[in-house]
């Protein structure tokens, strides 16, 4: 999408901060939450700070995680997304990307779907079953949210492993959710 041209912005919400890595061509970013933990507060912070750009411009921000054992991941996406909206960075964006655990069905990592932050969305997965697994938890989550927040299943993008017989494991899937397998 970037090579066509769109303005996009991938936000991170994994606590390991590798969602933008690759578009970066670098190690992991500093995070929204740990630049706020050093700072004092997320109000200290400013959006240059986390927002880098990276191949063809994607702008990449990565939310993070608490220390281990202290606190919540889902609250610290919620708290790097509201500091996001308040600072500007969906100003001039086609196209919003927000890499989220599959596996976890905390409320934090739903929030860019329950507050309508996202109109349509696609599961990247494979044909290994803890991927369909995970895609299956998150096409729920956007299920329980369709009809309220407007946002709908978009499709699968098979992200291919090599496993037997994946284009028809992820085809199945994409039927019983409704949806189509995009690629």
């Amino acid at each position: 999408m970037a090579e066509m041209g769109q303005r996009i912005l991938i936000v991170g919400c994994d606590p390991k901060a590798d969602s933008t890595r690759l578009m970066l061509h670098s190690k992991a970013q500093t995070t929204v939450l740990h630049l706020a933990a050093e700072r004092g507060a997320v109000e200290d912070l400013e959006l240059e700070e986390v927002m880098l750009t990276g191949f063809r411009g994607v702008r990449c921000v990565e939310s993070g995680g608490p220390e281990p054992g202290v606190g919540c991941a889902g609250r610290g996406i919620i708290t790097a997304i509201n500091f996001l909206e308040e600072n500007g960075a969906y100003q001039d964006v086609d196209f919003v990307s927000y890499d989220v655990l599959g596996d976890v069905v905390c409320g934090g990592f739903a929030m860019p779907i329950r507050e309508g932050k996202a109109q349509e969305i696609y599961i990247v997965t494979s044909g290994e079953m803890m991927a369909m697994y995970a895609a299956n938890n998150i096409a729920r989550g956007i299920l329980k949210y369709a009809h309220t927040g407007g946002v709908r299943l978009g499709g699968l993008i098979c992200n291919s492993r090599k496993v037997d017989r994946e284009i028809e494991l992820i085809e199945t899937l994409a039927e019983r959710l409704n949806t189509q397998m995009i690629h």
